[in-house]
């Protein structure tokens, strides 16, 4: 297995208009009982330097399937990846396994690197030297779009 450096190829056309920074209210939305609200503006929110740290070595992908669900990651998630973060256990990466791309955990098991779902429908993928397997990068964050 190796990481690789190799920008991955669009899949469709991409948009380039950036969004500049929006307005990022101090008050917190309550997930349970509801709270007085407040419109104060604390400061401008910028989605890129929210979501990304490294801007030459970070991309984005959409997930398709529900593998990573028990990690808050849903079909349809984009998600930030940074391919200048190291590929430890324990991170969710992204990964060309035979060509395909898949999100899952990084981990060891049985003495060997292993991807993981975050499903029990789903078994681990073991890697061995001689797979075709290549890191693509470390997710960093997520974005989810309401429909």
């Amino acid at each position: 297995m190796t990481a690789s450096n190799q920008h991955p190829r669009a899949t469709k056309e991409v948009k380039t208009n950036v969004i500049s920074a929006l307005p990022l209210f101090s008050s917190r939305p309550a997930a349970g009982f509801p709270s007085p609200g407040d419109d104060v503006v604390e400061r401008p929110l910028d989605l890129n330097e929210l979501l990304v740290d490294n801007p030459t070595s970070t991309f984005f992908v959409q997930v398709s399937g529900n593998s990573m669900e028990g990690a808050g990651i849903f079909d349809g998630d984009y998600l930030v990846v940074d391919r200048s973060v190291e590929p430890i256990v324990g991170k969710i990466v992204v990964a060309a396994v035979y060509g395909e791309l898949v999100v899952k955990r990084l981990s060891k098991q049985e003495n060997m690197l292993a991807l993981v779902s975050e499903n029990a429908d789903y078994k681990p993928i073991l890697i061995e030297d001689k797979d075709d397997v290549y890191i693509w990068g470390v997710v960093v964050g997520s974005a989810r779009v309401f429909s």
